[in-house]
């Protein structure tokens, strides 16, 4: 379904000049991304909640300051995610791992304010640790509501055989001794439903032990900036949760910061022709968007036509499944054309490696409302050779 801020970033980007900038880039519009800031703050003042951004989805440091203005703070995965947090972003720092390292333990206990444990038998192995510390940090489980939303099992926190949180059904009044609070991540890209069926499905289950609690995460994966999500229904539920049990309620969205507040532009490099039009570009399913491949998914062509020419986009690297997708072109494509994939500011970034000696992505700052456009990144040769000894 297409919305509003769908539509809004389309028209942006289909005035942008994409020879503005090198081939491949990343270009983030900062007046988008704002304007998703914007909603999440307002369901965080109208229901209470403290909203948190997810840095595995997105951690452009340079937007660090403008996250800091609208939201309460990061959730990290890990020791590294935790200092960028600390060290780039304000706020609070809620870190959570399926499982943690002791050599990691004193950096992410310094650095986090919620360390989240992902079985009560890592909380036991590391809370003589935590004790010794002394460090001022609240304790957290990730639980597993045994009810699945999920829309693939690959990206289904909750599927069956899933490692991630602990089963509720295998909790008991001891794993709870010393816990501040309960996370649980259910969601990928989902409305207000797939949360209201989790939570009336887990409630009966945690809701003698929510009391002595401080705080409920309820993780990520919710599309709270999409046109049609259901934020009233979002605000009660979290004001009912507060009310009910006394506690503070945290979400961690990462892709809703950025949805569409981002483009990847590419270049294409030839034209050639087995058995379909063929066209190769800069651009890497494998280096540069992966879960084209691990999804899998078809991101948007900007432009492309339902009634032009199909060409069989393909990356520069020797996978033979390096392919993006098939597209229509209201003109065929020649080399030295340059396209652009839509809706590519979150997890794409984080996720860009450089296989095969493929060349990361540039990435650039746009405001669509002021045209200012900055270069912020310019990969290197160093990138790709400092990565192995």
């Amino acid at each position: 379904m297409t919305t509003d801020i769908e539509t809004l970033a389309r028209a942006h980007f289909s005035r942008f000049d994409l020879n503005r900038v090198p081939s491949p880039c990343f270009v983030v519009d900062e007046a988008a991304l704002e304007r998703n800031l914007t909603i999440l703050r307002d369901v965080a003042d109208q229901s209470g909640a403290h909203v948190l951004l997810a840095l595995k989805a997105f951690s452009m440091t340079e937007m660090a300051p403008l996250v800091g203005k609208y939201l309460a703070g990061v959730s990290a995965s890990g020791r590294y995610e935790a200092r960028l947090g600390r060290e780039h972003f304000t706020g609070e720092v809620a870190t959570y791992s399926a499982g943690f390292k002791a050599a990691d333990l004193p950096d992410i206990l310094r650095l986090s304010d919620h360390l989240i444990f992902n079985t009560p038998g890592q909380y036991r192995k590391f809370q003589p640790l935590i004790d010794a510390a002394a460090q001022d940090v609240s304790i957290g489980l990730r639980i597993n509501p045994e009810h699945s939303e999920g829309w693939t099992d690959k990206y289904d926190p909750a599927a069956p055989c899933s490692r991630l949180g602990t089963p509720v059904s295998q909790l008991t009044d001891s794993d709870l001794v010393g816990v501040d609070g309960l996370h649980m991540h259910t969601l990928c890209e989902q409305g207000f439903a797939p949360l209201k069926r989790t939570w009336e499905a887990v409630e009966p289950a945690i809701a003698t032990w929510l009391p002595r609690m401080k705080w409920l995460n309820l993780g990520g994966g919710h599309h709270i900036t999409r046109g049609d999500y259901d934020r009233a229904g979002l605000i009660a539920l979290i004001r009912e949760i507060r009310a009910r049990y006394d506690i503070a309620v945290y979400l961690e969205p990462g892709e809703a910061v950025a949805l569409h507040a981002g483009i990847l532009v590419g270049e294409i490099l030839d034209v050639t022709e087995n058995r379909m039009p063929l066209a190769i570009t800069d651009i890497s399913a494998t280096c540069h968007m992966p879960d084209v491949l691990e999804g899998p998914y078809r991101p948007e062509l900007l432009g492309e036509t339902e009634t032009g020419t199909l060409h069989r986009i393909g990356g520069p690297s020797c996978l033979a499944g390096d392919v993006i997708g098939d597209y229509g072109f209201a003109q065929p494509p020649a080399p030295g054309d340059r396209i652009a994939f839509l809706d590519q500011a979150h997890y794409s970034m984080v996720k860009t490696n450089t296989f095969n000696g493929v060349p990361l992505p540039t990435i650039a700052l746009w405001h669509s409302e002021t045209d200012a456009l900055k270069i912020l990144r310019r990969p290197s040769y160093g990138d790709f050779a400092e990565r192995l000894a």
